[in-house]
């Protein structure tokens, strides 16, 4: 297993001593859910108020070859407001870094998706954990220095069997680890199931 893994208990150590600062002007708001559940469109009414927002769309862009995830994508355009801008971009990292504006990035599980293609995961190129870990903790690193509100959505991957194949088991346990690092350093942690909205907690108590 990674690096990402092995560091999550030490992040999570940390957490519990996180002040309270939800509803502040550089609040870091993660959203996790289920497909279909409903967390965009939460996302995308927490950033409503503001009036500029960057869409950051990390995931693969659209395609001629798979037009059911081009119609996905459009779908998801169609409903931004005009004033939002949209970035599709695999590097968090820098965006993060750079943003003098809210952003809204969705999501974490198509960017984990893709950066495993890139780091050579899904044939277990020699090197691919060493190579992932620093694209993680890059984004990490600059999820916690933000200075702007951003909102992450997320996919909840641990609810569901165990997957039958080696890829499917390396994105769940990869995007599991992800999830509860960004976790641990936002402010608030959201669950969105079936169109309601739970909770989690200004702050981890773990």
């Amino acid at each position: 297993m990674t690096k990402l893994t092995l560091r999550l208990a030490a992040a999570l150590e940390g957490a519990a001593r996180r002040l309270r600062r939800y509803g502040q002007d550089d609040a870091k708001v993660l959203i996790l859910g289920g497909v279909r559940s409903g967390k965009s469109r939460h996302a995308e009414r927490l950033m409503s108020h503001h009036p500029e927002v960057v869409y950051v769309a990390p995931g693969y862009p659209a395609s001629a070859d798979d037009p059911e995830w081009a119609a996905r994508i459009e779908r998801h355009r169609a409903r931004r407001p005009p004033n939002w801008r949209t970035e599709e971009t695999a590097d968090l990292a820098a965006t993060v870094r750079k943003a003098s504006r809210p952003l809204l990035i969705d999501c974490l599980g198509t960017w984990v998706s893709r950066v495993l293609g890139e780091v050579g995961a899904w044939d277990q190129t020699e090197g691919w954990e060493l190579r992932l870990d620093e694209r993680m903790e890059e984004f990490l690193a600059a999820w916690t220095a933000a200075h702007v509100p951003i909102v992450a959505v997320s996919n909840e991957v641990g609810m569901g069997v165990v997957p039958a194949t080696v890829s499917g088991r390396v994105f769940r346990d990869v995007l599991g680890a992800l999830n509860n690092r960004v976790a641990a350093e936002s402010d608030s942690v959201q669950l969105v199931v079936a169109g309601h909205l739970l909770h989690l907690g200004e702050r981890s108590l773990l």
